[in-house]
């Protein structure tokens, strides 16, 4: 994408709704998802409160080098923390690595705001702190 006449590099952006899209969420079961949701906060705020069909790797495995899970790779991935600030870095890292990646601008917050599904790690109602 040429912003202001130049290539952009590194990794995009979207709004939780695109993020929703990609990810499957227009249907229950999440079928019809072009992208996985990576999730990269830490295990508590995982377990509090999550979107379903998510996957979890928190921001320190990437950074530590680590391989995306097995149902994460060879495809796009669409990361989501709290609020976008550890996505954005952990999108970073993603797309240094060639994976095609944008992050969530507004977080699981602005998910959870806009009344997109949340559960928590046993498959109920979750929460976000």
């Amino acid at each position: 994408m040429k912003l202001f006449g130049r290539e952009r590099s590194g990794p995009g952006r979207v709004s939780v709704q695109e993020a929703a899209a990609r990810a499957g969420h227009a249907r229950l079961d999440g079928s019809g998802a072009t992208a996985v949701l990576l999730d990269v906060r830490a295990s508590s705020e995982w377990q509090t409160g999550h979107a379903p069909h998510a996957v979890h790797l928190p921001l320190t495995a990437p950074a530590a080098g680590v391989r995306l899970p097995t149902g994460a790779q060879a495809r796009p991935v669409v990361v989501i923390c709290r609020s976008g600030h550890r996505s954005r870095r952990a999108a970073e890292l993603l797309h240094a690595q060639a994976i095609e990646v944008v992050d969530v601008a507004g977080g699981m917050q602005d998910w959870a705001a806009a009344g997109l599904p949340v559960v928590d790690s046993l498959g109920g109602d979750g929460t976000m702190a």
